[in-house]
């Protein structure tokens, strides 16, 4: 062959090669550095390879940038894409900066670092500080697995009688008792169940509890009807500065530079009525805007904390893309800092809560799904907490106190792992003492105590160190102390008055009822062999459904403080129940704050396990015809509740096929967890 025909033949073969690599990554044309005309907007922009992964790829997550795939705003005009690209390059220097100083980095190993010293002793008696109790953050001797493996099994056998100066909430009641026969079969409300168990010899039955009846449908539709907007920062119906913002009250108190007073003006004046909803509903006026603000004077990381969390509001408020980012992320790097400079010099541990539990709950109401900036995660802030708890030298304040209860509960059950402090739960629960979690966040503290509980249980589950009796034991025991915590009066209220004014006892009436279900739905998830499409789940979803009519719909009612049950409610609706559609209707009536912080997190999961459990999220049009239980009249729901008989099945016999319910069709059950595994998912969904 001659030398030209072999160098045509390099030329046909490297012409091949490069269309196949262009092939491959979704890119046309010869040149190797062309920019991908199917890839994201911001490679495009800045003519740079994208490997096309999704949500963010690989160019965009190294430099924290916003990844996009959907023609965006500044893609109209030239002189728009010029804007941006100037804007990117400062996020790029900015990001560089950012990695040489490594503060993120440094707080987490700051972090670690306290997590593996000896606690010492705690100068402080807490209860000197509270209630006339233990220290209510004092970790037992021993560790949770050490010496009782049965836990839950000292709290839940002892009946806990309310406390007169603690009024039970009413709520419909849906229980069910657990009996455990020697039998050949399971039966709730006389229908089989099926199971793979074999247990034999073990009977115990829990003392039934007189359950009142369910408020019927002519009860809801007489009661439920329209409601008016109201404003949630002053249940009393006028707020404390009315001819003035708030901001405009406090900027002479707060100095801050000139370019970041309109952070703190929109932190004051529009996230500070979405923090703490429920707490601004019992106390009327500005004490929680008090201690908010002096926060704010006088620690400087919770400071910049606020100001990081304005810039996150502005942005998603205003449907801005990436304008935001270098503030958002400015204020971030500088509250890391000043919580580095603490913990360097091992003080003020106290100030390092504070801003600590705010990155958390602030994350909490705000954070986005899919957020590409770079922060330290949820668990390493709060195990940081846990452990700075037990170095402090005077007591916490009773709000922190609370705050930490609410999050080490509900982080407790998203990781299935016992909570930090489960024993001082567990000793309030049994001595009638509260938290105040009624007040922070709505639900009764018995409640709350008992998730505690449930969680301690399926840790142990978890952990191997429970056999199947021994669960069917506790959970049995645990049914019992949530039938406790119901109510003698069924009836549930519309929480506003004619003025649209909120009242507060017929709130967390209802919260409490949607948290008790959920506790429910958490514990029988525990149980051996599980079917969605049980009648017990069936009545519960549908029971949650009718209580969710009391609070209306969109910006002007509660949803975004029900992120847990509305979670666990949604995680065990099956393709057939009604509950997909009534919760994406209210995700849809909430508008672009359905779309934020843990309920947005909370809604991104439920539709993933629903993908994959089988059957697309319902229409939001007209109701259809479901399987809710409750909307049938001569459902045996008004009677001493749901009942579940345990019976030894023999594993060398095909399951008895007669008298068998129709079960309705599903493709396979999800967990959540797994789910969230896969995806990558840290979310905190409270």
């Amino acid at each position: 062959m001659s030398s030209s025909a072999r160098s045509s033949a390099r030329r046909n073969r490297a012409a091949s090669d490069s269309s196949e690599a262009d092939d491959s990554t979704g890119r046309s044309g010869p040149k190797a550095y062309h920019r991908s005309r199917s890839g994201c907007f911001t490679c495009r922009l800045r003519r740079k390879k994208c490997d096309e992964t999704r949500p963010f790829c690989k160019n965009c997550s190294t430099h924290a940038l916003k990844c996009v795939y959907r023609s965006p705003q500044w893609w109209a005009t030239n002189e728009q894409r010029r804007s941006q690209r100037e804007r990117i390059k400062g996020r790029i220097r900015q990001t560089k900066v950012m990695e040489k100083n490594s503060s993120l980095q440094e707080y987490m190993d700051k972090i670690k670092a306290l997590c593996e010293e000896s606690p010492g002793a705690s100068g402080f008696d807490i209860s000197h500080a509270m209630l006339p109790e233990p220290n209510p953050f004092a970790t037992p001797a021993q560790g949770p697995y050490q010496g009782s493996a049965a836990i839950p099994g000292a709290l839940i056998g002892l009946p806990i009688e309310p406390k007169p100066e603690l009024p039970a909430l009413a709520a419909p009641i849906i229980s069910f008792d657990l009996n455990i026969g020697s039998d050949q079969q399971m039966f709730l409300n006389n229908n089989p169940l099926q199971t793979n168990l074999a247990l034999s010899g073990f009977s115990t039955t829990n003392p039934a509890i007189p359950t009142p009846p369910l408020a019927s449908n002519e009860f809801f539709a007489n009661n439920y009807g329209p409601l008016q907007p109201f404003n949630p920062i002053n249940p009393q119906g006028g707020f404390a500065y009315p001819n003035k913002s708030l901001s405009t009250c406090l900027q002479t108190m707060m100095p801050v530079d000139e370019k970041d007073r309109h952070l703190l003006e929109h932190f004051l004046d529009n996230f500070m009525l979405l923090i703490f909803p429920i707490v601004d509903v019992h106390q009327a006026g500005p004490a929680r805007i008090r201690e908010v603000f002096g926060l704010m004077q006088n620690n400087r990381a919770y400071f910049h904390c606020c100001l990081s969390v304005g810039a996150i509001h502005l942005k998603s408020s205003l449907g801005m893309e990436d304008q935001m980012d270098h503030d958002i992320m400015q204020h971030r790097y500088d509250a890391m800092s000043q919580l580095c400079r603490l913990l360097s010099k091992r003080s003020g541990y106290m100030q390092v809560i504070d801003a600590t539990l705010s990155l958390i709950l602030f994350h909490c109401s705000l954070g986005e799904p899919d957020d590409y900036l770079p922060d330290v995660p949820w668990t390493s802030h709060f195990q940081g907490v846990a452990h700075l708890v037990k170095k402090l030298n005077c007591a916490p304040s009773q709000f922190n106190v609370t705050l930490i209860a609410w999050i080490d509960i509900i982080a407790a059950t998203m990781a299935g792992a016992t909570p930090y402090f489960s024993h001082t739960y567990r000793t309030k629960h049994l001595s009638g003492h509260t938290s105040g979690l009624q007040q922070l966040m709505g639900c009764d503290d018995r409640v709350m105590y008992l998730i505690s509980e449930i969680t301690c249980l399926e840790s142990l589950r978890l952990e191997g160190l429970v056999d199947d009796m021994a669960i069917l034991s506790h959970v049995s025991a645990l049914t019992g102390q949530l039938d406790w915590t119901e109510p003698a009066d069924p009836r549930l209220e519309v929480p506003f008055t004619s003025s649209g004014a909120v009242v507060p006892e017929k709130l967390t009436k209802i919260i409490t009822a949607l948290y008790r279900i959920a506790a429910r739905l958490y514990l029988y998830s525990l149980l051996p062999s599980v079917d969605y499409n049980d009648p017990a789940i069936t009545t519960w979803l549908a029971t949650m459904i009718e209580i969710l009519k009391y609070i209306p719909a969109g910006s002007s009612g509660f949803d975004r403080c029900l992120v847990w049950p509305l979670f666990i409610a949604g995680a065990f609706a099956s393709p057939s129940s009604n509950f997909r559609k009534v919760l994406t209707e209210r995700v849809v009536a909430l508008g672009y704050l359905g779309k934020l912080g843990s309920f947005g997190k909370m809604y991104r999961v439920l539709k993933e396990v629903w993908r994959e459990s089988g059957g697309p999220v319902p229409p939001t049009g007209e109701e259809e015809d479901s399987h809710d239980a409750a909307a049938d009249p001569n459902f045996p729901i008004n009677t001493s509740g749901l009942i579940i008989t345990w019976q030894l099945e023999d594993p060398s016999q095909e399951p008895e096929q007669l008298n068998q319910p129709e079960v309705l069709p599903m493709v396979r059950q999800v967990h959540w967890r797994d789910v969230m595994k896969r995806n990558k998912w840290n979310f905190l969904l409270m």
